[in-house]
């Protein structure tokens, strides 16, 4: 059995989280487990993780108590460490990397970082750390992945880029489960009394990055147009109570709906006629994929890795341009979606039943896919 340590998972069942657990979920485990270092008290999949074998460890998050937050991970790593043939570090920045610091004191001998994102808002301290990490990241680490070939230069330089231990990992997910139906479609539309709405979906944290602003100026245009128009934002994060003063000063508020935090995510895509990612930077972006895999047309900003794009109703566009396009291929997209358009996802090399083996192969350190 080989055990892996994962860094990634925290309260919000956001984008890495999902790609971990995606994984997580097919991987053979009788022949690998997975334990989780965390630093937050709540875990999204919590439940799911320790059915499934997982075990998780808590310690204080470095920006609560960096001096207890340093103790309990010595203490961890020197009592735990040896358990362990790899730690997989998850993260959309290198402003702490300490994880993977400590497990190499201590002694384990893959050390896997996994870049998620192509940029971060993060402020100019961070930044500066996050630079000088990247400089000495390539002798912390011994694995180097990403999800995409257009976020790796956030993290890794063209030194690590060029190297045999620098892997594109895909952000996989479970096909099947986003697969277009018409029953949950009129189930859910039924329950948010959405039945003869044209609704425009959105899934990503309220946070700089997914720019819900933005979003918010289209589809004020968009209701000008059409009263029918209802927008479904799903997910939690800072901004969430700005945004939601923005849509009551613009006289909105019984045109939009806020989820929150979902576990039938992939229900809430069922109920879209159209999902739109206006993101000022993305990693890859796999509610992009998710939205496909529901048969959606999309509408994607140019910022978000054009290796996104699976199916043939999706477009970029980009920000620069004015909101009037922007609503117009909106609603060119979902008169359009009558068509019978192919879903490719399932033959794609997004679908965790074929990549799963590629990433189990990458955690034995067998180079060949």
């Amino acid at each position: 059995m080989n055990k892996i340590l994962v860094f990634g998972m925290t309260n919000n069942p956001g984008g890495v989280e999902s790609v971990i657990m995606n994984y997580y979920r097919n991987i053979n485990r009788e022949k690998i487990q997975f334990d989780f270092l965390c630093n937050s008290q709540v875990v999204a999949y919590e439940d799911e993780i320790k059915s499934l074998g997982g075990k998780i460890y808590k310690i204080t998050a470095r920006k609560d108590n960096y001096f207890k937050f340093k103790r309990e991970l010595r203490a961890f790593m020197s009592g735990n460490a040896f358990k362990y043939s790899a730690i997989w570090v998850n993260i959309c920045s290198l402003v702490n990397i300490d994880y993977l610091i400590f497990a190499k004191k201590y002694g384990i001998t893959r050390r896997i970082i996994h870049c998620h994102n192509s940029d971060n808002d993060a402020g100019f301290i961070k930044s500066c750390v996050h630079k000088f990490n990247k400089m000495r990241i390539g002798k912390i680490a011994t694995d180097f992945w990403s999800c995409s070939e257009e976020a790796s230069p956030w993290f890794f330089d063209k030194t690590v880029i060029q190297g045999e231990a620098y892997k594109i990992i895909t952000n996989a997910i479970d096909v099947k489960k986003y697969k277009q139906n018409d029953a949950l479609r009129k189930k859910y539309r039924s329950e948010f009394g959405l039945e003869n709405n044209i609704v425009v979906g959105h899934v990503g944290r309220f946070h700089f990055q997914k720019n819900h602003k933005f979003l918010i100026d289209i589809f004020e245009e968009l209701v000008k147009r059409n009263s029918q128009y209802h927008l479904l934002l799903v997910g939690q994060g800072e901004l969430e109570e700005e945004i939601k003063k923005i849509v009551k000063e613009k006289g909105l508020m019984k045109q939009v709906s806020f989820t929150g935090v979902r576990m039938d995510v992939e229900n809430l895509y069922q109920m879209m006629d159209i999902f739109v990612l206006p993101s000022v930077f993305e990693g890859l972006g796999i509610v992009a994929l998710e939205a496909q895999a529901a048969s959606l047309p999309c509408l994607l900003a140019d910022t978000v890795p054009p290796i996104v794009k699976v199916n043939d109703n999706v477009e970029f566009l980009a920000l620069n341009q004015k909101i009037d396009l922007w609503a117009d291929r909106i609603e060119q997209l979902i008169q359009e979606s009558d068509k019978k358009w192919m879903n490719k996802l399932e033959v794609s090399e997004f679908n965790i039943e074929t990549q799963v083996r590629n990433f189990e192969r990458m955690l034995f350190n067998e180079n060949k896919y």
